[in-house]
């Protein structure tokens, strides 16, 4: 079975080419692949499979098997996957995702995408789409509404605001991600009461009203160096706090991400890399 290893500023995954052939229980596969020691080694499983709603379809698997209904760093790789190995040439494509359909512009340098830009479509900030549960209301400056919820974890009093996009974010602040002990608090957090599907936690160092560093546990993954819909999220929720402009560079472990939430649709949109680290063929025991 012929993949690709791709990565999006470190988020890296697994991705194979399904327009012709099927995987039967990509579940499994994702958390052999995905093995550091004994598999490939990734956050995940993403294949690129047609679509009768779209240009493709992506699915997507975390680490641990579970299915996920996006990951912005993913889908930027996707495009890429389909632009480099000739699956189409179009400079625009919409793919197919259990979030949506999301359009995307590759940006073409000696025939190769370098970089691509995602319309995300518009946050979801509703308790029940989310979905959040034992939440508290709030309305910003602008008076958009959205909520927060309040987890007391191990010795410490969090409050997170909560943003979907697509799939479910929880987004607090603290002085410094250099010295954080995401682990001890993130894993807590994703399995809350409070998130009926678990939740992204994201950890975020406001720099100033134009960037800001995040850190993140990923629900089914554990901390990555990057997560594109959780840069999306975290934009959202210190836009929504009054903490940044909408127009902000998200510093991740693993690079920068551009996240714009444009006023005039009220879609987000992320520009970031994409890139290849090497192709093969996995051979199952």
């Amino acid at each position: 079975m012929k993949f690709v290893k791709m990565e999006g500023i470190g988020n890296d995954y697994v991705y194979i080419d399904c327009t012709k052939e099927e995987i039967k229980n990509p579940h499994e596969l994702a958390k052999k692949v995905s093995d550091r020691h004994f598999g490939i080694g990734s956050d995940g499983l993403i294949l690129i499979c047609n679509s009768d709603r779209a240009d493709f379809k992506m699915k997507m698997f975390n680490s641990d098997g579970s299915e996920a209904e996006m990951c912005g760093n993913g889908i930027r790789c996707v495009g890429k996957f389909i632009y480099d190995n000739n699956l189409s040439k179009k400079e625009e494509l919409s793919i197919e995702t259990l979030a949506g359909i999301k359009k995307l512009k590759l940006n073409i340098q000696d025939n190769k995408v370098s970089t691509v830009t995602v319309d995300m479509g518009e946050p979801i900030l509703k308790a029940q789409e989310i979905p959040i549960k034992n939440e508290t209301k709030f309305k910003s400056n602008e008076g958009i509404e959205y909520n927060k919820v309040n987890l007391n974890i191990k010795d410490v009093e969090f409050e997170f605001t909560c943003v979907s996009m697509g799939n479910p974010h929880a987004v607090t602040y603290i002085e410094n991600t250099d010295n954080f002990d995401l682990e001890k608090y993130g894993k807590i957090a994703e399995i809350d009461e409070h998130f009926p599907k678990k939740v992204n936690a994201e950890f975020i160092q406001i720099i100033d009203k134009n960037n800001i560093k995040m850190r993140v546990w990923e629900r089914g993954s554990g901390e990555t160096l990057a997560c594109g819909t959780g840069a999306c999220a975290s934009a959202v929720a210190s836009y929504l706090n009054g903490l940044i402009d909408r127009n902000v560079n998200v510093h991740l472990l693993g690079g920068i991400l551009n996240i714009k939430w444009n006023k005039e649709d009220n879609h987000i949109y992320m520009t970031g890399p994409a890139t290849t680290v090497f192709t093969g063929d996995y051979i199952e025991n």
